[in-house]
């Protein structure tokens, strides 16, 4: 019996996820990462996040069948910059530049300024999904770029990359693991007990003098927008030179996200907000994103960003909280060393050897650092 033809497709560079009906988007993904959705992702065009002047022109990845609907999309954008991706490619971006070419723009598969694991080819069936990864080589080829980059990949998505031929880099963050603690104590208890007492003395001096309020849904109010907007900017403006996000786009979370927020704010003894955190919730996890102080207080950063977010985790059954990238220290803190995936297609095949040697010497240095680390956690040794 012969193979039927495959169905119709049509595939096309879209302009905005903004301009993409909101329903037909989030069809495509079972909506436990809020950082794939249509309202983050939309807020983010909106408010300006992404856009003329921000070096992330919004160019979503689509397929559509023979009728017009909408069968897969990723979020995609052409990027001036690799600024806001937290995998880096600067080097690869040097090389390029002192052997003539021009790295950018570039093709970024990617939630912009999220250093969070999920879906990057939003697709029910498999086919389509590879037909993302075709349309993102073709506009890579037609347009004379560079490259295309996947950042931040779900694990179970990158077979998907690896059939394609993309290259595959690993990289490693740090999440804590909810097993069926009843409360931060139980969680205490399986830790040695010097990390033990040092977790408890660390909680207890961070919040000395302070009052810490948790802020979600209908009950977030503008004034706690404010003061979010204020330590956003004090820590954005250390880490980055410049916050990636406008105020609007935290009035838009506000407005469109706020059952998907929880906001940490801690008030001194005058009752003036210092600190906040910021941290959204999925299906079954918890996303610490945003944090900054207006007084530096020891400790107050590890109760509000990985404390809390375990106490929060514990109290509503969730499985995982990913405290953002890097941040060795929180290894100590019960946060364990967990892989993240980034798949990279490069055009030229002289580069692309380049870049595969490289990444063949930095996939033997993080096994050892990962190796590293896994002995380095905080937990009871069995004997």
């Amino acid at each position: 019996m012969a193979e039927a033809d495959p169905p119709a497709r049509t595939i096309s560079l879209g302009t905005g996820v903004a301009a993409i009906d909101a329903a037909a988007w989030d069809a495509l993904h079972d909506g436990g990462n809020p950082f794939v959705g249509h309202a983050f992702l939309r807020l983010l065009e909106q408010s300006g996040s992404v856009g003329p002047g921000t070096g992330w022109q919004a160019a979503p990845l689509l397929v559509e069948d023979a009728a017009g609907a909408l069968v897969a999309a990723a979020p995609a954008y052409l990027k001036s910059h690799s600024q806001g991706e937290y995998v880096f490619d600067h080097a690869w971006a040097d090389a390029w530049t002192r052997a003539g070419g021009d790295y950018y723009p570039k093709l970024q598969i990617a939630a912009p300024f999220t250093p969070v694991p999920g879906p990057r080819l939003l697709a029910k069936d498999r086919g389509d999904a590879l037909l993302l990864l075709r349309a993102a080589e073709a506009v890579v080829r037609q347009n004379g770029l560079s490259s295309a980059h996947a950042t931040f990949v779900a694990p179970d998505q990158m077979s998907l990359f690896e059939e394609a031929g993309w290259l595959v880099r690993r990289d490693i963050q740090f999440h804590f693991a909810n097993a069926g603690y009843a409360s931060f104590d139980d969680f205490l208890a399986t830790l040695n007990s010097q990390k033990r007492k040092q977790l408890r003395k660390e909680r207890a001096r961070a919040t000395q003098g302070l009052r810490v309020e948790e802020w979600t849904g209908d009950a977030i109010r503008p004034e706690h927008w404010d003061a979010m907007w204020l330590f956003y900017q004090d820590t954005g403006a250390r880490k980055w030179g410049h916050p990636y996000l406008t105020r609007e786009a935290f009035d838009l979370m506000g407005e469109h996200m706020a059952d998907r927020i929880i906001l940490l704010i801690a008030y001194d003894a005058d009752e003036r907000p210092i600190a906040g955190a910021l941290h959204f919730l999925g299906a079954d996890t918890l996303y610490g994103r945003y944090w900054g102080c207006l007084v530096e207080i020891p400790y107050l950063h590890f109760e509000l960003c990985y404390y809390r977010a375990i106490d929060i985790a514990i109290e509503r059954g969730l499985k995982r909280v990913e405290a953002g990238a890097q941040g060795g220290h929180k290894l100590a803190r019960g946060y364990g060393p967990v892989a993240t995936w980034s798949a990279h297609y490069i055009a030229d095949p002289g580069f692309r050897r380049a870049v595969s040697d490289y990444l063949e010497q930095e996939r033997q240095a993080e096994a050892t650092e990962m190796e590293w680390l896994e002995g380095k956690t905080p937990f009871k040794r069995e004997d």
